[in-house]
C-alpha cells in the first residue's frame, strides 16, 4: 500500500505499524500533526495531549518500563524541557521500545531560538536516526522501535521543518498493524531506580552499551555510500542530503541516515576514495566534528553553512566555491509580492489588553504564544520574551532587581500558563511578589493550529474533560486579587489593569475571550466606518488591526488617509469604536448592530 504522506503522517502510520502502544506530546511545530494523525488510531494507541513535554516523555518512559512500545514527539524546544527524564532515563535504558520524535526547526520558522538537537543526543547516547523523506521517516521509526527494545536504549528520530511538512509517496508495506507483545513487567529497584549507588552501575552500563551501538551503525543500511564520479566526496544526513542530490548530481556521496553514533569506518573508506571531502549539514558541524576528532581530513568551505535553513541556491553557491564551475539555475521567489508583517488577527481577544498595557506604559514580560505579537509595532507592548513560562519569573526578577516605580505585568496564554506558568506563579504567591499576572485565556492552544489543553474541557481524542480555571488556581496559591474579565471593553480593561498593577501587592487577570480563528467570526460580525465623520487622526491604525486598511486620502498631497473596514476580515470586537473619539466607526452588521 502506498501513499502521500508528510514526515509527521508517516511517523503516525510508523507508530501503528510498529505496534505503539502508547504516545504522548506537546503541540509545537513543526512536530503538531505527529499526534494530530496517531489520533487515527486511538482505539489500539493510547495518546494525549500531555500538559507538557517533560510529561510526555515521562509517560513515555513509564510505559517503556511497563513494557509496551512508546512514541513521544516534540519540537526542538520542548526537548530542552524534557532533558531532565532523557538524561536519567538514557541511564536507566528502555524496555518496551521508546521512540522520541524531535523536530528541529532551521530558519526558526516557528521558533525562538535556532538550536540542532542532534548535539544532544549525541549528549544524551540516544541513537539518533535523520530520515531525509517520508519514506525514510517511516522505515526509520519502526526500525528504532526495534533497536531500542534490543539495545534497551531510547532512539531519537530527528526530523526538521522541511521533511516534517514535505510530502512523499510512502511504501506502507501491507499496512496493517504488527503487534508487538508486551515485555512482562519484572520489579527491579537497580535497574529502574536512579539513585547514586545504582547510578554509578548505570554509567559503566551506558558507555559498553555506547560501544555496542557504534558496531551497530557500521553495520547498518540506513548508512550507505553512493557512487559517483570525481575527485570531490561529500558526507550529508537529512534533508542536506536531498539538496546535494539536486545540486551534486554526479558527485560520490556518503548518506549517513543512522548518524549517532556515527559510522565512522564506513566513512573513512569512502574518504580513501576521494581526494577531497565535505560534511553539507544543516545547522552546526556535529558529524563533521566527530569526523574530523577520528583523524579524516574534513576540508572547510569559506561560504557559511552552519546558520539558517539550507536550500538549493546555497548548495549552488557551495558548489561554484568547490568546483569552480558555473552553479546550476535554482528557482528565484518572484518579486514584488507584498510582505505580511507579523500581526495578531483582526479582532483578536489579546489586542485590547495589550492596547491597554502600552497606554499605562507598562513594563510587560511576555511569553511564547500568539501574544508575542504584542510586540510588534503599532502596539508594541512587550519587553521580553524568553521561553515557555518565563515571563512570570522574569517580571520576578526585574521587581527583585529595584525596578520599583515600574508597573510590571507578565503575560501568557492559558496553554502556556498550563505547561510552565504555573510554578511561577506560586512562586509570586510564596514570596509575596507586588506583580501582576496576566493569563489570556482563549481556551485552546491557538498558535500552533487549536489543539485543546486543559482549560479547554476536552481530551486530543474528543472526550470531555474537566476545564480548568486559571482564577481557580490562582486562588488556590493563596493570590487574594484575581479578577476575571472579558477583552473587547476597554473601560473595564483600564479600570482593572491600572487597580492591579498600581496595588502594590500579587495580583492576576484572567482575560477571557475565544480566538475568533477558532470561533470564524471574521465577516459575520461588521463595523463600518462613516468616511464623513472620520477625521483622518489615525487612532484606530494604532490598534494594529488588519480588518483597518486606507480608505479615501484626507488631503490633496495624501498624506493622511480616512480609515476603512475591509468586512471579510472583521469580526465586530467594536474596538475600533471605542478608540475613535469622533463617532466615526459603528456596526454594520451581526453581533453588535442587534
Amino acid at each position: 500500500m502506498k501513499k502521500l504522506l508528510s514526515a509527521n503522517q508517516a511517523i503516525a502510520w510508523a507508530a501503528n505499524r510498529a505496534g505503539c502502544r502508547v504516545a504522548a506530546a506537546y503541540p509545537g511545530t513543526p512536530s503538531t500533526e505527529i499526534l494530530e494523525n496517531i489520533v487515527q488510531f486511538k482505539d489500539v494507541i493510547n495518546c494525549e495531549w500531555s500538559v507538557n513535554e517533560k510529561v510526555a516523555l515521562e509517560i513515555g518512559i513509564g510505559a517503556s518500563l511497563a513494557g509496551v512500545r512508546a512514541l513521544v514527539a516534540m519540537k526542538h524546544v520542548g526537548l530542552n524541557v524534557a532533558m531532565d527524564a532523557l538524561m536519567t532515563f538514557t541511564h536507566i535504558g528502555a524496555i518496551g521500545g521508546l521512540v522520541l520524535v524531535n523536530a528541529d526547526d532551521p530558519s526558526m520558522h516557528s521558533s525562538q531560538n535556532e538550536q540542532d538537537n542532534r548535539s544532544l543526543a549525541k549528549f544524551a547516547r540516544c541513537l539518533l536516526f535523520e530520515p531525509a523523506d517520508s519514506q525514510e521517516a517511516y522505515d526509520m521509526v519502526v526500525a528504532g522501535f526495534e533497536l531500542s527494545e534490543q539495545h534497551q536504549v531510547p532512539v531519537i528520530v530527528r526530523i526538521t521543518t522541511r521533511t516534517a511538512h514535505t510530502s512523499t509517496i510512502v511504501d506502507l508495506g501491507a499496512g496493517e498493524r504488527i503487534e508487538a507483545p508486551a515485555i512482562p513487567y519484572v520489579k527491579n529497584a537497580q535497574r529502574n531506580v536512579a539513585m547514586p549507588a545504582h547510578g554509578r552501575l548505570m554509567r559503566f552500563a551506558v558507555e559498553k552499551r555506547t560501544a555496542a551501538l557504534r558496531a551497530l551503525t557500521e553495520e547498518s543500511p540506513f548508512n550507505r555510500a553512493e557512487a559517483g564520479t570525481g575527485d570531490l566526496g561529500i558526507v550529508a544526513a537529512g534533508v542536506a542530503y536531498q539538496y546535494v542530490k539536486e545540486i551534486f548530481p554526479d558527485a560520490p556521496v556518503f548518506k549517513v541516515g543512522l548518524s549517532f553514533p556515527p559510522p565512522i569506518e564506513k566513512i573513512r573508506a569512502f574518504a580513501a576514495g576521494v581526494k577531497r571531502l565535505v560534511v553539507i549539514e544543516e545547522s552546526d558541524p556535529v558529524l563533521a566534528d566527530q569526523i574530523r576528532a577520528a583523524g579524516i581530513p574534513v576540508m572547510e568551505p569559506h561560504m557559511e553553512l552552519h546558520m539558517m535553513e539550507l536550500n538549493p541556491a546555497r548548495l549552488a553557491a557551495l558548489r561554484a566555491e568547490l568546483l569552480g564551475t558555473p552553479a546550476p539555475e535554482t528557482p528565484k521567489p518572484e518579486a514584488g509580492i507584498p510582505v505580511r508583517p507579523p500581526v495578531l488577527c483582526s479582532g483578536c481577544s489579546h489586542r485590547g489588553p495589550f492596547y491597554i498595557l502600552g497606554k499605562l506604559k507598562a513594563t510587560v514580560c511576555g511569553d511564547i504564544g500568539c501574544y508575542t505579537l504584542g510586540s510588534a509595532p503599532p502596539l508594541s507592548a512587550m519587553d521580553t520574551c524568553v521561553c515557555m513560562g518565563a515571563a512570570i519569573p522574569v517580571a520576578i526578577g526585574m521587581r527583585k532587581a529595584g525596578l520599583a516605580n515600574r508597573r510590571i505585568a507578565a503575560v501568557m496564554g492559558d496553554s502556556t500558563f498550563f505547561h510552565a506558568g504555573m510554578t511561577g506563579l506560586l512562586d509570586v504567591a510564596y514570596n509575596n511578589i507586588p506583580i501582576t499576572v496576566m493569563v489570556f485565556d482563549n481556551r485552546i492552544t491557538a498558535m500552533t493550529g487549536h489543539q485543546e489543553n486543559p482549560g479547554s474541557g476536552h481530551t486530543l481524542t474528543g472526550e470531555t474533560a474537566p476545564a480548568a480555571r486559571v482564577a481557580d488556581i490562582a486562588r488556590a496559591f493563596g493570590i487574594q486579587r484575581v479578577h476575571e474579565v472579558e477583552p473587547y471593553d476597554l473601560a473595564r480593561l483600564e479600570q482593572v489593569f491600572t487597580e492591579c498593577l498600581d496595588s502594590g501587592e500579587p495580583a492576576v487577570v484572567v482575560v477571557r475571550g475565544p480566538c475568533v480563528l477558532h470561533e470564524k467570526w471574521a465577516g459575520k460580525f461588521i463595523n463600518a466606518v462613516d468616511a464623513d465623520q472620520c477625521t483622518a487622526c489615525g487612532a484606530c491604525f494604532r490598534l494594529g488591526c488588519p480588518a483597518i486598511v486606507r480608505g479615501e486620502p484626507k488631503d490633496p498631497e495624501g498624506k493622511r488617509f480616512k480609515s476603512r473596514i475591509d468586512p471579510q476580515f472583521c469580526t465586530g470586537c467594536n474596538l475600533c469604536a471605542q478608540v475613535c473619539r469622533f463617532g466615526a466607526i459603528a456596526p454594520a452588521q451581526g453581533r453588535n448592530a442587534s
